[in-house]
């Protein structure tokens, strides 16, 4: 009978035995997509991309006829002793001015010595101007006034200059950016590889993970720059999109590589050994990388361009990392074989040596016995720790962070944006008024935006000056409203909600004119209003297909529904960490930051997402090993001893190297990237720790029989085969020999028999026989088995270890 063997074992067998074929494809493919996408080219999202809600459709209206405003910048003059009525000032003044002209790259600019926009003390004045061009690119060309400013400041006495603006802001964003993200690759990839040097102990184990990763996100990064001419990506999607494939990347690797180094431990020879892996590790990085990228796929769902590049891109580099696990590195296995164990540094490699020796260590194996000891006791502690850490949550409070709010707060432009909104109330992010009409020249236009302006001024919810710019051709003007607070507080929001809902109405509605309101803060609230209408949506999306592949895995609805439980307690307990430290300040300091008092609005759908989809790596890693252990007749208790201390050393080295990588994004001087750091790294190591050595154990082991029911999810059991097909050795009561270089004493001999769910015993229903016992001689009468006997050990526990080739994994029982 032909052995049904899975996708992964099929997979894992072709590419061992086509390395050639395996290794040159992969390595042509990684060139043809990395040119292809370099002759593509990236598309970046543009303004308008980002916007939704009334915002977005003001932005909308001014792209389509081609009046994309122009980055607007600020020039914030100051002195602690000369007010701006004083010559010196006024002249320091007419000198910045005159150097910003003279760059040629600005227009509309407007001087405080006209304008008399100078604040209340007189010690403050603004210079108001344009970047001439494209203002998508602007920032790209501001460093000419840039210059001139400061020149203008080292030759004045007694006044400093100050820019902040949208050009401005965008590049010093992205120099922080760049200089933040090149730190944080070249600091993931020596961590990676040092952690992996300690795990296998030599340097072509670990170097091969790291470079099938590295080619993976090369290849994703060319597949990227193909779709981003459908779907335009943020200009951080790439390097999030490098560090979250490292991670992935390196882990799938890690699950198989550590597997099949087990089974030749074990004994297996090189070529059982790479199939067990395949048919095990291999099957369950498979399973992983589905669920990772259906929960990715939720993000389509949210209705923002931005989630829907950021979905592309990790879908993207998922899927390539799951193909390069499951096709080059068996390949690459097959050719180096041994030669996998070269470069062995010698301290580590016999530490790793007697740890695979020994099996878990002994402090973990103290915590399982405890945790199935006193299930309910662990199952209780470990959901309080949960459950507290998640408390702040409770009342997270999130927004759209400024450009200052976003920069290091040690970045000069954070305090001229600050001083700039304390002496002029919103000046650094006013409202933008869209008015789109048949005739913007009628008169009931034009006394419409009198009546307007008047009214807004009169409410107190507007700031002067307010301005006015008119298209004629185009039948569209655009007022320019300071709001009242600082642009982003309290008072602004309060003004942005009147100006929508009573004074735009009381002035146009005779109109019948299209009148939007766009700005920073109209953008922040409606970006926090689309997100709060998909947080359902895409929560119940990544829920219930997880729910259904977790079923079809392991075909039993309550370990399933364990899933999804374990895995929102660790989210709940990344939001709740995320709270504390980015909104109310409890230990900001430790992460070099000073807490905004908001977490970014698009944080908590994004950590969800993906942490929903990263934590079934490990959830599908342990079960499958516990599912294998139950399948081959092993009791419940016994399988999640088996499965926690056979995958506790690969979940804790995997585990160990994601935290790292995401820890790297909290080091970053960036707030978004800070906190995303923060929020992934705290919620893997929660659920590499507390969740899968404790809540997982200790819930399944209260659950008993009833993780594997109703008996209808399961799939038959099938006659035992062996790897590649032929019949496999009898697993009935035999006497046992060990795997090579094994003596087990008669002491360590179990005492039970030991067979497959659903095997018949010999004498088994048939009155007056009893099952021989393991390690006794067949009795007379009883046929002798024929064909190699299976490969067995003695584990450090003096357990009888049994394999069984056609469920590749250790059988056992006490």
């Amino acid at each position: 009978m032909a052995s049904k063997r899975n996708f992964a074992a099929a997979l894992g067998d072709w590419s061992a035995n086509h390395r050639k074929t395996a290794i040159f494809g992969w390595l042509i493919m990684v060139v043809l997509v990395t040119v292809l996408g370099g002759a593509a080219g990236q598309q970046t999202m543009t303004e308008a991309d980002y916007g939704t809600g009334d915002s977005g459709k003001a932005e909308r209206i001014l792209q389509e006829h081609d009046l994309a405003p122009p980055a607007e910048e600020l020039i914030l003059v100051h002195s602690d002793e000369l007010t701006a009525t004083d010559p010196e000032f006024r002249s320091t003044v007419d000198s910045a001015v005159a150097a910003i002209k003279k760059t040629d790259l600005v227009t509309a600019v407007q001087n405080p010595n006209t304008t008399k926009v100078v604040s209340k003390d007189k010690h403050s004045a603004l210079i108001q101007y344009e970047v001439k061009g494209d203002p998508e690119t602007a920032s790209e060309r501001i460093q000419p006034v840039i210059d001139a400013v400061k020149d203008t400041e080292e030759s004045a006495d007694g006044v400093t200059l100050g820019q902040y603006g949208a050009a401005t802001g965008l590049k010093a964003i992205n120099d922080s950016l760049g200089e933040d993200l090149l730190r944080a690759e070249m600091t993931a990839l020596p961590v990676s590889l040092g952690i992996l040097l300690v795990v296998f102990g030599a340097l072509v184990a670990a170097l091969l993970p790291l470079l099938l990763a590295v080619t993976a996100c090369v290849a994703a990064m060319g597949l990227l720059a193909v779709s981003s001419q459908f779907v335009p990506v943020d200009g951080m999607t790439t390097s999030v999109m490098f560090l979250m494939g490292l991670a992935v990347g390196v882990d799938y690797c890690l699950f198989y590589l550590r597997r099949e180094r087990e089974e030749r431990t074990a004994g297996r020879d090189k070529k059982t050994a790479l199939h067990i892996a395949a048919a095990t590790s291999g099957h369950s990085v498979l399973v992983s990388g589905i669920t990772v990228v259906v929960a990715m796929a939720g993000m389509f769902l949210s209705g923002l361009t931005v989630f829907e590049g950021f979905a592309m891109a990790t879908i993207e580099v998922v899927l390539i990392a799951v193909l390069g696990s499951m096709t080059v590195l068996p390949a690459a296995m097959a050719a180096l074989g041994d030669r996998v164990q070269k470069g062995r540094i010698p301290f580590v490699s016999k530490r790793r040596d007697a740890a695979v020796a020994a099996g878990t260590p002994q402090q973990s194996n103290k915590l399982l016995r405890g945790v199935l000891a006193r299930p309910a006791l662990f199952a209780v502690v470990g959901s309080a720790m949960l459950l507290a850490l998640a408390a702040p949550a409770l009342g997270m409070k999130t927004e759209k962070l400024g450009t200052d709010e976003l920069l290091p707060p040690d970045d000069p432009m954070v305090s001229v944006a600050q001083q700039i909104g304390d002496e002029f109330p919103g000046t650094p992010s006013p409202a933008g008024v869209v008015i789109e009409s048949d005739d913007i020249k009628s008169p009931e236009v034009t006394q419409a935006i009198a009546a307007f302006k008047k009214e807004a001024l009169a409410s107190g919810h507007a700031q002067k000056p307010i301005q006015t710019k008119v298209h004629d051709s185009e039948n569209v003007a655009e007022i320019s409203v300071p709001l009242a607070g600082n642009g982003s507080d309290a008072k602004s929001k309060d003004a942005l909600e009147a100006l929508r809902g009573e004074i735009i109405p009381k002035a146009f509605d005779p109109t019948g004119d299209t009148v939007l309101v766009r700005g920073e803060l109209a953008f922040s609230e409606d970006y926090s209003d689309a997100l709060s209408g998909s947080i359902v949506p895409v929560f119940a999306f990544v829920m219930g297909v997880t729910f259904l592949l977790m079923l079809f895995t392991f075909r039993s609805p309550v370990i399933a529904l364990t899933a999804i439980v374990l895995n929102l307690m660790s989210v709940g307990a990344a939001y709740g960490v995320m709270a504390a430290v980015f909104q109310h300040g409890w230990g900001d300091a430790l992460v070099g930051t000073e807490a905004p008092g908001a977490v970014e609005s698009w944080m908590p759908l994004f950590v969800f997402v993906v942490l929903f989809g990263l934590s079934m790596d490990y959830h599908v890693f342990v079960v499958s090993r516990i599912r294998e252990a139950h399948d081959q007749g092993v009791s419940t208790r016994d399988a999640i001893e088996h499965g926690i201390r056979s995958t506790a050393g690969v979940v804790t080295s995997a585990g160990l190297i994601m935290v790292a990588v995401f820890a790297v994004f909290g080091t970053l001087a960036m707030q978004d990237f800070k906190q995303l750091g923060v929020g992934l790294a705290v919620a893997v190591l929660l659920d590499c720790t507390v969740v899968r050595a404790m809540l997982l154990p200790s819930v399944m082991a209260l659950l008993g029989e009833a993780n594997w029911k109703p008996r209808r999810f399961q799939a038959p059991v099938e006659p035992p085969q062996g790897a590649y097909g032929e019949p496999a050795p009898s697993l009935q009561t035999q006497a046992f020999q060990p795997a090579p270089g094994v003596a087990p004493q008669a002491s360590q001999q179990p005492e039970a028999t030991v067979r497959l769910r659903g095997a018949q015993l010999p004498g088994q229903g048939q009155p007056g026989q009893q099952p021989q016992p393991v390690g006794q001689p067949q009795g007379a009468g009883q046929p002798q088995p024929t064909g190699q006997q299976p490969p067995a050990r003695v584990d450090n526990d003096n357990t009888m270890i049994i394999v069984d080739p056609s469920r590749n994994d250790d059988l056992f029982r006490r």
